[in-house]
């Protein structure tokens, strides 16, 4: 068959470039990245070892990797939820944001080296586009106006907000001695306490410009994206907040050339991944596999009985469209055929090809044979007398005894025809030389018709009956 590529193919290739490399933008730099590589490198252990025959060593391997997705999502859950908030187009809409460049900057600035000349530390959080939400914890609401009054009282040495962060949020002081993540990173230099170590978390974490003031060495930093800069002076500052506050309104006034045409390295290594791996996908595409499946007949009339249908299975003919789809040998087919219009006679049905659930990425090509006949009677119930098989005679002097079944009739269910015709039907064979008087047994019921149900689960009790007082 020859190759060919469709657009949902290239759309489907584009679409996944650009998803893994927005996970790219946002996480690279961070420890979700390094645990995904150590992951990415224990997956292509296992298919090594799988194909290679250590069977053991796959089979551990693929054993860990079922414990592996629930510790995932148990460690990265925050880096989860950022994620899906990142994907929400109507994130925007949701949140009421205001223009944070404020004229307070020049105040803010100017107070942050205050605080530095004084060896004052401190921890100021800007939020800009995404939720601080599920990051920023045991926070107390203050929603004041910012002045530096306010900002020195926050960061005072022994004051309660002293050791948390504050956050500004919509041109507001919305929060104080906030518990930030702390960063994990083993380049980050010794010097640096935990006011930085928990800038660089959140940084790493989230769009969230920070300012952080060493209380030893007395320096200001910016922390953006995981970076940590040095601030020498207030006006480097300013310019440095009001560019960053105000990138969402200038990204967006970027040419849509200039941003495809960006960061072409690990775009076009993230493409070339995708194709080699949508390659790998249809490497199996068009291969047509023949699977016999067993036909079940459901939703028969309540008055009607199947007597017989043909034939008991069919050929599936199967078109495999990825080699993400299970080999033909683990393929479990059934024709489910719907025998709701199935009447008393004889009866055919033509077989769909949505009578036969195939998995994902297989379609149906043919289904031989094409339709199933069915034979089906009206069905009919009543009820008989029930006899006792008795094998032998009774002793002499149990003459004058006679051999009895509780209940005496029993109900049966079944074809007209084959109902009609019978007339009693006979308890298993009991030996009579054996029975005694007294005791009870226990004996089912015969039927030398295979459609014709007795409706009646349990055994049938027999005991001996002395006549003359019956």
């Amino acid at each position: 068959m020859p190759f060919s590529i469709r657009i949902q193919d290239i759309a489907d290739i584009l679409i996944m470039t650009f998803l893994l490399y927005q996970l790219y933008t946002w996480f690279r730099g961070t420890r979700a990245v390094q645990v995904l590589l150590g992951l990415g490198v224990v997956t292509l252990i296992y298919f090594a070892t799988r194909y290679s025959g250590l069977y053991m060593t796959s089979w551990v391997l693929q054993e860990l990797g079922t414990v592996l997705i629930i510790l995932i999502i148990v460690v990265f859950q925050a880096e989860i939820r950022q994620a899906l908030y990142r994907f929400s187009l109507l994130r925007h809409l949701l949140d009421s944001r205001q223009d944070t460049r404020h004229s307070q900057f020049q105040e803010i600035a100017e107070t942050l080296f205050g605080l530095a000349a004084k060896r004052t530390g401190a921890l100021l959080v800007f939020q800009r586009n995404e939720s601080l939400g599920d990051l920023m914890t045991n926070g107390v609401s203050l929603d004041c106006e910012i002045s530096p009054p306010m900002i020195e009282s926050i960061f005072y040495d022994g004051a309660p907000f002293h050791d948390g962060a504050a956050l500004i949020k919509d041109g507001r002081i919305a929060l104080a001695a906030c518990h930030l993540p702390l960063s994990v990173s083993s380049e980050i230099p010794q010097y640096l306490g935990t006011r930085h170590r928990a800038a660089l978390g959140l940084s790493e974490r989230c769009d969230a410009v920070i300012v952080v003031i060493s209380e030893e060495r007395g320096e200001v930093s910016l922390v953006v994206d995981g970076t940590l800069c040095k601030m020498t002076t207030a006006p480097e500052l300013i310019s440095a907040l009001d560019r960053l506050l105000s990138s969402d309104t200038e990204d967006s006034q970027v040419p849509l050339r200039q941003r495809l045409l960006a960061n072409m390295l690990p775009k076009t290594a993230l493409l070339l991944a995708v194709c080699a791996f949508w390659a790998l996908v249809t490497t199996r595409q068009g291969q047509i596999t023949t699977v016999a499946a067993p036909v079940r007949l459901h939703g028969v009339p309540e008055g009607i009985i199947l007597i017989r249908s043909a034939p008991d299975e069919v050929s599936v003919q199967v078109k495999a469209l990825s080699s993400l789809t299970p080999p033909p040998s683990k393929l479990d087919l059934t024709a489910e055929i719907d025998a709701s219009d199935v009447k008393e006679g004889q009866t055919q049905i033509r077989i769909k090809h949505s009578d036969v659930s195939v998995p994902s990425g297989m379609t149906i090509t043919a289904v031989s044979p094409s339709t199933v006949r069915i034979s089906a009677e009206r069905k009919l119930r009543k009820s008989v007398p029930i006899k006792v098989a008795l094998r032998g005679n009774l002793p002499v002097h149990l003459s004058s005894w006679q051999v009895v079944c509780d209940p005496v009739s029993v109900a049966i269910e079944g074809p007209a025809n084959q109902v009609a015709e019978i007339e009693s039907l006979y308890t298993e064979d009991i030996d009579a030389a054996q029975l005694e008087k007294g005791k009870e047994y226990l004996k089912n019921i015969r039927s030398s018709h295979k459609l014709v149900t007795i409706l009646r689960e349990s055994p049938v009790q027999i005991k001996l009956v002395n006549r003359k007082k019956r």
